[in-house]
């Protein structure tokens, strides 16, 4: 079977697959996740990137790996747009997408979002630290995760320093319909209750051949709240045959 390359949400970084990797190398799969550049330990890159950078940059990373035949692909939010990206202009190694999130949004919205996530800029008080804590309890809590975990997670990110913004940045600029009409690969998308659940409804139709899965109850951290639930639907599309890939969908409660 081939890998399963896991790309993160922005500005947080792989840590968030790290119990989700255990649990599908105990289904038999090799999966590892990768830190965007400029997130988690990377390096970061001189000018703020593009979706198209990010996308490039993992192809040399799969063939730094010899990941030279079709991987399949995760992606979270912005790590949804690099997989969409990869899998548009490299089609030849990518075999399926997994997508957390596919939201289609309008120009209109993209321009809301650019405004809403600009750079935070540091004050004296500290009072740009509460005002991450409390957009990042917003969206983490309320759906299991303990408030221990979320303060753990918050952690992660801060690794992209003063230019963890540009990951939203390179979010917000990339073409709205996230060029959904040009994946022709079996796409399942998960759509948890969280801040792109009903930008991700608009997605029904987009793909060529997706499934969109609406995972209520379900919300950022659910890799670590509904771990094993997650590995069985996953595992479970990755390893449906080609003339069904939607077919045999499982997910343990």
């Amino acid at each position: 079977m081939p890998s399963l390359v896991c790309l993160h949400l922005s500005p947080m970084s792989s840590r968030i697959y790290e119990n989700f990797l255990k649990a599908m190398a105990a289904r038999g799969r090799h999966a590892l996740a990768i830190d965007t550049p400029g997130f988690g330990l990377s390096d970061g890159p001189a000018q703020p990137p593009e979706i198209v950078d990010y996308a490039r940059s993992l192809l040399v990373i799969l063939d730094a790996l010899d990941l030279v035949g079709p991987s399949d692909l995760m992606g979270y939010h912005t790590g949804s747009m690099i997989a969409v990206e990869v899998a548009a202009t490299a089609p030849a190694r990518v075999r399926r997408l997994v997508l957390v999130s596919a939201p289609m949004f309008s120009g209109a919205e993209l321009e809301t979002m650019r405004r809403e996530y600009a750079p935070i800029e540091p004050q004296v008080d500290g009072s740009h630290l509460i005002t991450r804590w409390r957009r990042f309890a917003h969206h983490y809590l309320g759906r299991g995760l303990t408030l221990e975990d979320a303060a753990e997670l918050f952690i992660e990110g801060f690794l992209g320093g003063r230019n963890e913004w540009w990951g939203h940045r390179a979010a917000f600029n990339y073409p709205p319909g996230m060029r959904a009409g040009e994946v022709a690969q079996p796409v399942l998308v998960l759509n948890p209750e969280d801040d792109l659940r009903d930008y991700t409804d608009r997605a029904d139709g987009r793909f060529s051949a997706a499934c969109i899965v609406r995972l209520d109850g379900w919300g950022h951290g659910f890799l670590d709240v509904h771990t094993e639930a997650a590995a069985d639907l996953v595992a479970s599309f990755l390893q449906a045959p080609p003339e069904a890939p939607f077919a045999q969908l499982e997910m343990s409660h």
